[in-house]
């Protein structure tokens, strides 16, 4: 039971993680899949890929270091097609389709150059790998460059089999210097092929696929089918990818328990009705952004009630009155919803104040300012657009909206202050700007520019 830690956005501080580690395991988790993009650590010419915020090399030891003595396993997440490297300019000479970050070159030898020193770097700082994810999932526009169209033109080629030459050469590039680890890729490109095409290519002697639904009503009979399928391929074992979270939109900012429950329940069902000894694992992602360039969706601690369920569900086959409370006792929580947003208990977990934080704000905020600005009388009757331009307004109407303006204003500025402070326990400057500017100032600014005009009118 792997929780993936989707780095490419929002990513924790190394020491908020470490407090995580121990709920994690006490959970049910059994190993970390951590994607790490650009939080890595990397060196020479790679160097560029690092954001302002990554990991320097002596934390990502010390977090290793603690998951080993938690007992968990770690396995490193490099998304191949590289969207986060192939938008630097130093890189972009490498991108199949020269105008987008989307996928990397396959007919350039310097590609996969590319490909063994980014892996090479991340080896270099784990110690006995036992998996390599190498992504590989969404690879839009492969086999639209010039290069890919001229090959497709030769006899036989197909998009394909350029597609599985691609994976074969990543893993074979893992393989050939890590022999004793095993690559993983997201299964989404292979699920449409035939069974000859896959047999025939070689890529199933070489990695595991990761078959990933996160829907809530996942078709089970199909999946059962498809495990069968990639079996008679060749394919020695396979896993499941769930969600906890960043599942159900890309500006989500919070997490709804039953939905990532149900996906869970139907993934065990799933597992009851397939061959035991084909099936390695389940990764559990929790979605930071839904590509390098969207925005956040829920944040890690928003998201750690539902990840609890999730896991406790998985562990115990099944989720029961039982699994709940047990759930609640880890949290510190006296009572979990799971079929509502709105969580009425604190928690004791670490970052449990920033979920309670991100809640109100969420609930509250627009619904508040739109109350006063849009549907209170006074305001739309005698303080419109035009009477603001104009700086103009009947002194006795002021008495009837501006002390409930003001008071609301700094209501919320004392909330967001509470909110900045046990955000900046968990994130960098960077996550809690991005986090404010998308889910804080457009309405905190609509209502300091009605207190402002009012003042000046």
């Amino acid at each position: 039971r792997l929780v993936h830690l989707d780095l490419k956005g929002a990513a924790p501080r190394a020491q908020y993680l470490e407090q995580v580690l121990p709920l994690l395991r006490a959970l049910g988790a059994t190993g970390l899949l951590l994607e790490y993009e650009d939080t890595f650590p990397y060196t020479g010419p790679l160097e560029v890929l690092q954001a302002p915020h990554a990991y320097s090399p002596a934390e990502l030891r010390a977090l290793l270091s603690r998951a080993r003595a938690q007992g968990l396993d770690v396995v490193p997440l490099l998304p191949f097609p590289l969207q986060f490297v192939l938008k630097h300019r130093e890189f972009a000479h490498l991108r199949e389709v020269k105008a987008l970050p989307n996928a990397l070159n396959p007919h350039k030898e310097e590609s996969l150059a590319l490909v063994k020193a980014m892996i090479d770097q991340v080896m270099a700082l784990h110690e006995d790998l036992q998996w390599f994810h190498i992504g590989c999932d969404e690879v839009y526009y492969l086999g639209e460059g010039e290069e890919s169209k001229q090959w497709l033109q030769q006899q036989d080629n197909t998009p394909e089999k350029l597609c599985l030459s691609h994976i074969k050469a990543v893993a074979t590039c893992l393989a050939s210097s890590y022999p004793r680890v095993t690559p993983i890729v997201w299964d989404d490109m292979l699920r449409g092929m035939s069974e000859e095409t896959l047999a025939d290519s070689g890529v199933p002697q070489l990695v595991q696929p990761m078959i990933w639904d996160y829907a809530a009503d996942i078709d089970v009979e199909s999946k059962v089918q498809l495990i069968e399928k990639y079996h008679r391929c060749g394919f020695s074992k396979v896993w499941f990818a769930s969600a906890f979270k960043g599942a159900t939109g890309a500006n989500q900012s919070l997490t709804l328990p039953g939905h990532h429950l149900r996906n869970q329940l139907q993934w065990l069902q799933v597992g009851s009705r397939s061959p035991a000894a084909l099936l390695e694992g389940i990764a559990l992602t929790g979605w930071q952004r839904y590509d390098h360039f969207s925005v956040l969706c829920e944040l890690l601690p928003v998201a750690i009630p539902s990840l609890a369920v999730c896991l406790q569900a998985l562990k115990n086959g099944g989720y029961s009155e039982k699994v709940k409370e047990n759930v609640e006792n880890l949290l510190g929580m006296s009572n979990l919803e799971i079929d509502t947003f709105m969580s009425t208990s604190l928690g004791t977990f670490p970052g449990s104040n920033v979920l309670t934080l991100v809640t109100q704000v969420s609930f509250y905020l627009h619904s508040s300012v739109d109350e006063l600005l849009e549907r209170n009388r006074y305001v739309t009757g005698w303080f419109s657009p035009y009477h603001r331009k104009r700086k103009v307004i009947h002194p006795i109407i002021m008495h009837h909206f501006q002390p409930d303006a003001v008071s609301l204003l700094s209501k919320w500025n004392a909330v967001v202050q509470d909110l900045q402070a046990a955000m900046e326990q968990v994130f960098h400057r960077c996550a809690i700007e991005e986090w404010m500017e998308e889910n804080v100032h457009p309405s905190l600014q609509k209502l300091q520019q009605l207190v402002d005009d009012l003042e000046e009118a």
